[in-house]
């Protein structure tokens, strides 16, 4: 579930494609825990950043401590 809105106007490289290509870009909080105690506190700021052309999406954990 994205927290902001996401960027639309912004080209990045993309993977699949092999090239830059224009990528929706936003901050999603994914729970890390499987276990269902203390869920509250295993979540975690991602940025996903999703492909326009070929729908490709990846995923960077930013709380790398």
């Amino acid at each position: 579930m994205p927290t902001t809105a996401p960027e639309t106007d912004h080209h990045e490289f993309c993977e699949r494609c092999d090239r830059d290509t224009p990528h929706t870009v936003g901050i999603e909080l994914r729970t890390e825990s499987e276990r269902s105690e203390n869920v509250e506190f295993s979540r975690e700021p991602y940025r996903v950043s999703t492909c326009l052309i070929c729908d490709g999406t990846t995923a960077l954990r930013m709380n790398d401590a």
